[in-house]
């Protein structure tokens, strides 16, 4: 009995667990544009390998852009499926800090790509680097460049998994975007997600600031909150306070003449509870740095968006500890970006994640328009939209 050939597009995180779960089965070969398969994975493990993260059910599917076929995906292959499939390949997991799932202790980043690399050579996967696609023929099929050739490639269907516009160091472009609106495929351009947030800083405030973390603070813009850690940068702010609130801040500026975001300098503490301290006492403004326990780098940024009438008077003073309104000008650029949104519709897609106009043809991964927050939920929707465009092909 024949089985079927499988071509997948692009050798990071989506393509390689998609290859591993058809190979059992089917004839697969990899495309990859780069010298080697794996670089984002490999990407992802700087400052930590994140892999995915504990969130289960309801706590995982709404992390992520809210559409049937996306929550499908969650559901046939979460973070617990993840783990297992993780452990069969020999990489034990272990939960670290806000859910976070790693690789045990001592295992690195490029022995977790080893493993899934012997894992497809086993299986007789077929790896071709330095193959770039580079559009359709005539008759829908990939054409890849290789050394000054352009080939055709012949299969029963192909995976195309060439990841977002984020990370062009890791062989990542939106090159492709172009070929699929060729098909008349319904795409959307890509904007920055989980990136930075420009704000205009005067220059004093920069020179001394710029570097300085702000610890236990709460950022808001409309109905999201988020507790965490922002990082003061030359371009604004950065950090993990910063990544969830991109989404709005982003559909904002599109609507706003003005867009701001709000600062609780102390979370833990009423306005009640603030306002308490200034009982029986004439505080001026330099003794608000003790009462009201302020570091440096809050203080100034407190003193650098009020107004003279707000920094001198105590209660309203207190009012900006609680909500303090700072305008921002724009999101970071894509290439500083941890990752992107737009790119393939998911409307464009049957529930097997083929394309509508072409059934032979699946898009997978951060190709498609969908957004999630850091810690481990970029990596686990790859892979659930992976897992279940193999499921429908084996």
């Amino acid at each position: 009995m024949h089985s079927k050939k499988i071509i997948i597009l692009g050798g990071g995180a989506a393509g390689l667990i998609a290859a591993e779960q058809l190979s059992a089965t089917c004839q697969v070969h990899i495309y990859e544009k780069g010298k080697t398969i794996g670089r984002k994975l490999l990407v992802a493990g700087n400052g930590g390998f994140n892999l995915t993260n504990a969130a289960v059910d309801k706590d995982l599917y709404t992390q992520y852009t809210k559409h049937p076929i996306l929550q499908a995906a969650l559901q046939r292959f979460d973070s617990r499926a993840m783990r297992v499939w993780l452990e069969k390949l020999g990489i034990p997991t272990f939960v670290g800090s806000s859910g976070r799932v790693f690789p045990e202790k001592g295992i690195k980043p490029i022995q977790v790509l080893q493993k899934i690399k012997d894992r497809l050579v086993t299986n007789g996967v077929q790896i071709h680097c330095k193959h770039e696609f580079i559009g359709f023929d005539a008759a829908q099929k990939p054409l890849v460049q290789h050394e000054e050739k352009s080939v055709s490639l012949e299969a029963d269907a192909y995976i195309f998994a060439l990841g977002g516009a984020s990370w062009s160091v890791t062989g990542s472009n939106m090159n492709w975007l172009n070929y699929f609106e060729q098909l008349k495929v319904s795409t959307k351009a890509f904007e920055a997600s989980n990136c930075g947030l420009e704000i205009n800083w005067n220059p004093d405030f920069k020179e001394k600031y710029a570097g300085t973390p702000l610890k236990n603070i709460q950022i808001s813009i409309g109905s999201k909150l988020v507790k965490g850690e922002a990082l003061i940068t030359n371009y604004g702010l950065e950090g993990n306070a910063i990544y969830p609130i991109v989404p709005p801040v982003r559909a904002a500026l599109k609507t706003e003449t003005a867009t701001h975001i709000a600062l609780d300098f102390k979370p833990n503490n009423s306005h009640q509870s603030l306002l308490g301290k200034l009982k029986g006492k004439r505080l001026k403004p330099k003794n608000y740095v003790y009462e009201f326990n302020l570091d440096k780098a809050s203080f100034a940024l407190l003193k650098a968006f009020t107004t003279k009438e707000e920094y001198l008077a105590p209660e309203r003073f207190v009012e900006a500890i609680k909500h303090l309104k700072i305008p921002v000008q724009t999101l970071r650029p894509i290439e500083e970006a941890i990752s992107t949104v737009g790119g393939i519709s998911l409307d464009a897609l049957n529930t097997d994640f083929s394309l509508k106009q072409e059934a032979n043809l699946f898009v997978i991964g951060e190709m498609l328009d969908w957004d999630a927050p850091t810690g481990g939920f970029l990596l686990q929707g790859c892979f659930s939209t992976a897992m279940l465009c193999a499921d429908y092909l084996k």
